[in-house]
């Protein structure tokens, strides 16, 4: 039996670490202040990916244009990336200027990125681009926070990225939870903490400097979190704008949500394979917390997968040291512990409510849905292909 708790005891050692590490970013994610502000001045692209989006590009061009910020210090560049709809006509008659992109070799978010980025700095508008989803409305002070920020030396910056429709379905509330979870607790926690929170890929935006000393060159189907260790191989660390939103519009469906969901875990764990090592060896290298972070982030397995793993580890550790005492409950019990502090965190960010947390008793099976991802063929030209999910139209 002591060979079964060593055992079990090594095994969750490194759950254990994962946990601890969720503990820690809860117990650091208090709000701050927000810094004040100054006259508007600077300038802003925002740069709005779509690939077939005609049905909501117009309410997303309409938001934007609507952002509390004089209107002749920002435009709005709406990037039509290998269309076979309306979407360009439908940006042009919202009041976006409209880059149509064909390639059918190169395709992607990150494609569509690059060829806006580039334009942006060669035309020398703006001071700084924001990117914007192509589904997404946002909160009026925007810029004005994203201005403080750029003022006082960022050069990288992430929005808090929100679910638009948080009461479509118990599925939506339950991804409420987990973004205020993954974009709020982890967010917050990782500004207070001095390191980068990382890219989100909605609602992240670049100063002029920073895409100009370091292009843009992130085209897997994780761009977004990509662009964000390259920016940090570089010792570039994104801030957190707690106080300004972005609004994306989540599926409903249960097979819109496990395709979306299947081709981010393909994309994460291409992710974890490249660059998880050297992220750990360039920390040790440069003493770097902002690169360890960076590579912790991507360890920690996702929430689902962690819970899962975590349930299972405990109930056998108890089974089988249930006559005799040994180690490996207490660290199981503690890494449960853990995950129950994040996750209780990330229900209070999120203002769901009671009706949220009744949805969370829900959260085994959909945690078995999440398994079944990891069950799948990998699918392959992680870095071709741009898939629409199909969302439900808001009016």
């Amino acid at each position: 039996m002591g060979l079964i708790d060593l055992a079990l005891t090594l095994v969750g050692i490194p759950l254990l670490a994962a946990s601890a590490y969720l503990t820690l970013l809860a117990l650091f994610s208090r709000r701050q202040p927000p810094p004040s502000s100054r006259p508007p001045h600077l300038k802003f692209d925002f740069v709005v990916p779509a690939h077939n989006e005609e049905m909501q590009i117009a309410a997303t061009v309409e938001s934007l244009l609507g952002v509390d910020y004089p209107a002749a210090l920002f435009r709005v560049l709406v990037v039509a990336d290998n269309c076979d709809d309306r979407t360009a006509a439908a940006a042009v008659a919202a009041g976006a200027t409209v880059l149509v992109r064909t390639d059918a070799e190169r395709r992607g978010k990150g494609y569509a990125l690059e060829l806006a980025f580039n334009r942006s700095v060669e035309e020398g508008f703006a001071d700084a681009v924001v990117v914007i989803d192509a589904d997404t409305v946002v909160s009026r002070n925007v810029l004005t926070a994203f201005a403080a920020r750029f003022e006082r030396g960022a050069l990288a910056v992430q929005a808090d990225y929100a679910v638009r429709n948080p009461q479509s379905s118990w599925r939506t509330r339950m991804m409420t939870v987990a973004f205020a979870a993954f974009h709020g607790v982890r967010s917050l926690a990782r500004e207070r903490l001095g390191v980068s929170c990382g890219l989100r890929g909605n609602g992240m935006g670049f100063s002029r400097a920073v895409l100009k000393d370091h292009p843009h060159r992130a085209f897997s189907i994780v761009e977004d979190v990509e662009y964000g260790v390259q920016l940090g191989y570089a010792g570039v660390a994104v801030r957190y704008v707690d106080e300004a939103r972005v609004f994306g519009q989540m599926v409903t469906g249960e097979q819109a949500s496990r395709s979306q969901r299947e081709r981010w875990e393909n994309g994460r764990r291409a992710l974890i394979r490249e660059h998880a090592g050297p992220l750990l060896r360039a920390a040790w290298q440069r003493r770097s917390g902002l690169l360890l972070d960076l590579a912790i982030d991507l360890l920690v397995p996702p929430l689902g997968e962690l819970v899962a793993v975590i349930a299972v580890g405990a109930t056998v550790s108890a089974a089988v040291t249930y006559l005799h005492r040994g180690l490996a409950p207490w660290i199981w019990g503690a890494s449960a512990a853990g995950v129950l502090v994040y996750v209780v965190r990330g229900w209070a960010l999120s203002g769901v409510g009671a009706v949220g947390a009744l949805d969370l008793l829900r959260a085994p099976f959909y945690i078995v849905w999440k398994l079944t991802l990891r069950m799948r063929p990998r699918k392959r030209r992680l870095k071709d292909e741009w898939i629409r999910t199909t969302r439900e139209v808001r009016m």
